[in-house]
């Protein structure tokens, strides 16, 4: 008698988050700063420099390129391993409390119902990687630095994960993990990331800029708005 023939499994399902404003309450970049004027790296006038670039991207204006090519320039020479250290502290501070508590439930829904969930954010590994491990996800995203030797050499690989940067890094993922974009899920805060959201079968607007806000409208895609987290120490 012959054995029975095997069940043939589909292609997967993926769940894929933005990090800043979609999963923690908010800019990463903005906290970094923060961290570094605390511990006396920068002085005040670095700090409006960067709230003035995020000013520019969030009104869309900003070449995020050349300015994460120019932010990563200071780093040249510096240990990856050290700053990998480094940036487990900063995450564990001042990121993780921002958590958004309804993505951490929406996270683990995914989880759940058996979907690849995955991280995917224009920042650097150095905070997606250890958000990511906080919160269980294994998969995540991000803009990559040229290292030579355990050393950075002040270059970003391209293309950084922005824009169409994501679809690139992301189609290269799913091609991997066999996953159907047209059955997955995208959430996000910005219209930057309206390309990737017109890809997914599940597109999902959260806490949306005003851009991104009328063009989910418009699309009648889902908007949904997620509750800070508490501050510590209240009830």
């Amino acid at each position: 008698m012959s054995p029975p023939p095997r069940k043939r499994h589909g292609p997967r399902i993926g769940a894929f988050f933005d990090m800043d404003k979609t999963l923690i309450a908010e800019n990463s970049g903005s906290l970094y700063m923060k961290y570094r004027y605390e511990r006396g790296e920068v002085d005040g006038w670095d700090l409006a420099k960067g709230l003035f670039a995020y000013l520019r991207y969030k009104a869309g204006i900003l070449d995020i390129r050349a300015f994460t090519q120019q932010a990563m320039v200071e780093f040249r020479g510096q240990s990856e391993r050290r700053l990998l250290r480094e940036a487990r502290d900063f995450v564990e501070r001042l990121v993780v409390p921002t958590l958004y508590p309804a993505a951490l439930e929406r996270v683990r829904w995914h989880r759940e119902q058996g979907h690849v969930v995955a991280i995917v954010s224009g920042a650097t590994k150095f905070v997606v990687r250890p958000l990511a491990e906080h919160m269980g996800i294994k998969h995540y995203l991000y803009t990559r630095l040229e290292v030579e030797r355990g050393r950075f050499t002040g270059r970003v690989i391209d293309p950084i994960c922005f824009e169409e940067g994501k679809i690139y890094w992301l189609q290269q993922f799913i091609d991997e993990k066999g996953i159907d974009l047209a059955k997955s899920w995208f959430y996000t805060d910005s219209v930057t990331d309206l390309p990737l959201l017109e890809l997914v079968g599940h597109p999902v607007a959260v806490n949306p800029d005003p851009f991104l806000y009328r063009a989910a409208r418009w699309r009648r895609w889902p908007v949904e708005f997620f509750e800070p987290p508490k501050p510590i120490g209240t009830t």
